[in-house]
């Protein structure tokens, strides 16, 4: 049940985001995949993973962004939505070292004032 609830959950958010951000399916589609995840792994699990101290501001990027698209704004919400999945599931610090070792995107990372912005974005400890 978990895994439909979650696949369908996606699939609506997916549809809701190619029909210009409709706000029905994205509702339904942010229910969904919140509940799935809460089937799969358990309500305790879910409550602990959403609510580590370590892990509040990437929570409160992704609950309220589906706050947000339940009260009508669909594209702020994906947005924040977005940038808490990532800050939550720590897709940056990876991203960040393979960028690093491409040769051309690599050498431009390195650069003085970029080198502190990347570094301070490739750590997971200060952007959560």
């Amino acid at each position: 049940i978990g895994m439909g609830l979650t696949g369908f959950g996606v699939f609506f958010l997916f549809f809701g985001m190619m029909l210009f951000f409709d706000k029905a399916l994205l509702a339904i589609g942010n229910i969904l995949f919140v509940s799935g995840l809460s089937f799969v792994i358990g309500l305790e699990r879910t409550f602990r993973f959403f609510f580590q101290r370590h892990k509040l501001k990437a929570t409160s990027f992704f609950l309220g962004g589906v706050l947000v698209v339940l009260l009508g704004w669909p594209i702020v919400g994906v947005v924040l939505e977005i940038y808490g999945f990532f800050l939550l599931f720590g897709f940056f610090p990876v991203a960040v070292g393979f960028i690093r070792r491409v040769p051309v995107l690599g050498s431009l990372l390195s650069l003085p004032g970029i080198s502190a912005l990347v570094d301070k974005i490739g750590e997971s400890n200060t952007m959560v």
